[in-house]
């Protein structure tokens, strides 16, 4: 459960294949994905929940699923330990598809909801809250809660630091596509909903908090369409469909956060349709959004085409942190791969 000697005195930031320049409005930066030398990784998986938890210095995971297995254990990873798992006395019920947000206001995590069966199985869905406070999970019994529902790929929540509350959007419920929006109050431990003049079609979609612009904004999505290939950003009252010059093609369940490092949205791969095995293709590309357009970045290696990703900010790393997702129609990985930016 330790990265490499050779990764621990380099701190992961040497070990790079090659040099790419991705190209974008403000600046340009040397990106690079690289695979470090692990072992004691958490078996293969699917549509884990993950977020970087500033408080435990160290990223939080949690559940996935894969045909065999639904998930319920909790892992970390750091730069220093590599992967571990937790054994917290008390944990959620085994989920797929649950969105996990840091919330600053009370340094814990927050996790809402997630699918209760296997892939292929009836569905069924969660509504429960549950918080995390760096050794335990505590379920939480707010008066009114979003309907239950899953996301396919993390996260379909995230902290929005200007509003100071967690702000969640659409995902599945019971095979029916939402597009509502709510906001959780950590200090009152509330769930309100919202009502924007405007909004995304329904869809479950991933979501990051844009620190650069102070918006939360969405790519794509899986709704009654199929995939979609749309951005949308959420300034706290409204949200506003933006009309960018380049983007990426349509997909679902890809991988989308914030790079404090660089200051812009990190998009990667993803679902080319809203079916995760029908044959639909897997993509493997990357994607930087600065607030007013999408720039495509070109590594010398990259991860495998892959859905159904967690992916997130690393603190530990200061860099992007990708593990497992579907590979094939049939089966799952648990690989981890970080996308260094400096």
């Amino acid at each position: 459960m330790e990265i490499s000697g050779h990764m621990l005195a380099l701190g992961l930031a040497l070990l790079f294949a090659g040099t790419a320049v991705a190209q974008s409005v403000r600046t340009t930066h040397q990106l690079e994905w690289i695979e470090p030398s692990l072992i004691g990784l958490p078996p293969a998986r699917c549509s884990a929940g993950m977020v970087y938890d500033p408080a435990m210095g160290a990223t939080l995971l949690y559940g996935g699923n894969t045909y065999a297995t639904l998930f319920g254990d909790t892992w970390e990873f750091s730069e220093a330990k590599g992967w571990m798992q937790l054994t917290p006395g008390v944990s959620p019920p085994p989920l797929q598809g649950a969105s996990l947000a840091y919330d600053a206001t009370t340094e814990t995590v927050v996790l809402f909801g997630g699918g209760l069966t296997h892939i292929g199985e009836s569905p069924s869905e969660s509504n429960q809250t549950w918080t995390w406070d760096g050794v335990t999970w505590t379920q939480q019994f707010p008066p009114v809660s979003p309907s239950a529902r899953s996301w396919n790929a993390t996260n379909g929540m995230v902290f929005d630091s200007q509003l100071g509350k967690v702000v969640l959007f659409g995902a599945y419920s019971a095979g029916t596509p939402m597009n509502d929006t709510w906001e959780w109050d950590g200090k009152s431990k509330t769930w309100t909903q919202q009502f924007p003049a405007n909004s995304p079609s329904p869809r479950t979609a991933t979501l990051a908090y844009d620190a650069a612009t102070s918006e939360v904004m969405i790519f794509g999505g899986n709704g009654p369409g199929g995939a979609y290939g749309d951005t949308w950003t959420y300034n706290g009252v409204d949200w506003v469909q933006q009309q960018p010059v380049t983007s990426p093609s349509a997909r679902t369940d890809n991988g989308l956060a914030f790079a404090p490092v660089i200051k812009q949205v990190v998009l990667f791969g993803g679902l080319t349709g809203g079916c995760e095995d029908c044959g639909q293709g897997r993509l493997n590309d990357t994607w930087l959004w600065d607030g007013s357009n999408w720039s495509q970045v070109q590594t010398a290696a990259n991860p495998e085409p892959s859905s159904g990703v967690s992916f997130t900010y690393e603190g530990t790393t200061k860099a992007m942190l990708l593990f497992g997702g579907w590979v094939t129609d049939f089966s799952f990985t648990n690989s981890t791969w970080l996308f260094k930016l400096f």
